[in-house]
């Protein structure tokens, strides 16, 4: 699925980290001299793009689990979630389809605090599968770009709640790697000793995608 949210237009220059209020964590990448990527051009707007739609997301209902390589699996409803201590970050987004979208503020639940309140990881925990509410849609990474500062489970988007098109309620971010890796309607992760690939990884996708090596498709590891 692919489209355009015109309510979140840009303006003609890119936002600064300079700009923040105090507080907000900054992804490295923003401080870059050249913070576009190669291969990428900026995008003022902000796609929408997606696997297979939306699913329906019922709050009621919705639930993050973490299991796997943890010390002590979790799981939260929306009510718990939305009270746990939030983060700002600012980080720029890139997609493995060429555009990049810069200085986004995000707000939710830091990667870390998620790993700190399942009383941290077992020592053999290498790799994180991040689970969707989407018809079981899957993708993956390793532990240590999942755990770097900027990375979070993010519930709004430059101040606004996450809308449904954009992952709503809750999404991954991980601004380090290609934008796919940010799961949205995350629904679970999962923690692993081995590397497993997802959705996007098993048609061709980079099983890392670091978008400053331009790891888009195909193992190169």
């Amino acid at each position: 699925m692919f489209g355009v949210d015109l309510d979140k237009q840009q303006g003609e220059a890119a936002p600064m980290p300079d700009e923040l209020p105090a507080g907000v964590i900054v992804s490295p990448d923003t401080r870059r001299d050249n913070r576009i990527p190669p291969g990428q051009s900026r995008t003022r707007k902000w796609p929408v793009l997606d696997a297979s739609g939306a699913p329906r997301m019922n709050l009621a209902k919705w639930e993050l689990k973490v299991w796997g390589l943890v010390n002590e699996p979790a799981k939260w409803d929306w009510a718990a979630f939305s009270k746990l201590e939030k983060v700002k970050v600012f980080a720029d987004f890139h997609c493995v389809t060429r555009w990049s979208r810069l200085g986004n503020v995000w707000e939710g639940v830091s990667t870390r605090k998620l790993v700190e309140l399942c009383g941290g990881v077992k020592p053999e925990a290498k790799f994180v599968l991040a689970h969707g509410y989407d018809h079981g849609w899957t993708t993956n990474m390793p532990l240590d770009e999942f755990l770097e500062e900027d990375a979070l489970v993010a519930l709004t988007h430059d101040g606004e709640e996450l809308a449904l098109q954009h992952g709503g309620p809750a999404r991954l971010i991980v601004p380090r790697l290609y934008a796919w890796k940010s799961a949205k309607w995350l629904g679970g992760l999962e923690f692993l000793s081995a590397d497993e690939a997802g959705f996007w990884e098993r048609n061709g996708y980079h099983m890392n995608g670091d978008p400053w090596k331009e790891e888009r498709f195909g193992w190169q590891g």
